[in-house]
């Protein structure tokens, strides 16, 4: 790869301290290797412990890595989504990367999901658990999977990704900017779903990847995120297809599905 290539990578953290070293140590390795300039951008979401990510970040552009902290106030707006874009506004580099903190995304995959967006050969690159070569590292229980699987089959009529809903994905500022006039909504945690549908994104690049177990903090995933995500998915068929008799079928069975797999988690 040319070593002119260069990527800003967001990292939205919310309670991500003990990952901070790990993840820059790993995805600054790959990409200098890869011959990609880099800058990484924490964008916390003020959370309990934004003062130590702050530390932690401060040390780490000390030894020299191209590190910074977005500790965006709430003013500026809650939740994942908004953090990754307001992260996005914030980068100097002409192609954008998301990936979460938790290091489920492996930071030596960056490099081949940039790849496609650094040729000019997609639109946008999404990190696949479920295009040939991908898959999970650890085992997950049947309900997680139930939940995971009906919650991708009702996005897949709306991106020709084998993985929509992932949060590992890049694209570049053009791109990005196609979709300002369409209202991208930065709510929930599916952004990268919402900026394919909203930024017309045609060539979609899946790009394998092992989807790994978090190794320190918490899921941040709750009921609310599934009702956020209900709606997201009515709002997206609304805009791809036009016609709100498509979103009103899908809003109420998948208010069934969420219901019937809450009900499933209760009695577990």
């Amino acid at each position: 790869m040319a070593a002119s290539a260069a990527v800003s990578v967001v990292v939205p953290a919310y309670d991500e301290t003990p990952n901070i070293r790990p993840l820059t140590l790993r995805l600054f390795a790959a990409t200098r290797a890869a011959g990609i300039d880099a800058e990484l951008i924490i964008a916390d979401d003020e959370s309990a412990g934004s003062e130590a990510t702050r530390c932690e970040v401060d040390a780490l552009a000390a030894e020299g890595y191209c590190i910074r902290l977005n500790a965006r106030k709430r003013s500026q707006g809650r939740g994942l989504s908004s953090a990754v874009m307001l992260g996005f506004q914030q980068a100097t580099h002409p192609v954008l990367l998301c990936m979460d903190a938790d290091l489920q995304h492996e930071p030596e995959s960056v490099p081949a999901l940039a790849a496609p967006v650094l040729s000019s050969d997609a639109d946008f690159s999404v990190g696949s658990r479920n295009t040939g070569g991908g898959g999970l590292g650890f085992e997950w229980s049947l309900l997680r999977r139930i939940i995971s699987g009906g919650a991708t089959a009702l996005a897949w009529p709306l991106s020709s990704s084998t993985d929509p809903m992932s949060g590992f994905f890049c694209l570049s500022k053009p791109t990005l900017a196609r979709g300002a006039s369409s209202g991208i909504n930065a709510t929930g945690f599916k952004i990268g779903l919402e900026l394919m549908v909203r930024c017309r994104c045609t060539r979609v690049r899946d790009v394998p990847i092992t989807f790994k177990e978090r190794l320190a903090g918490e899921s941040k995933l709750s009921m609310k995120q599934n009702v956020l995500y209900v709606r997201q998915l009515s709002r997206l068929y609304l805009f791809k297809f036009g016609v709100g008799i498509v979103a009103l079928p899908l809003l109420a069975f998948a208010l069934s599905l969420a219901l019937l797999l809450r009900l499933l988690a209760l009695v577990r």
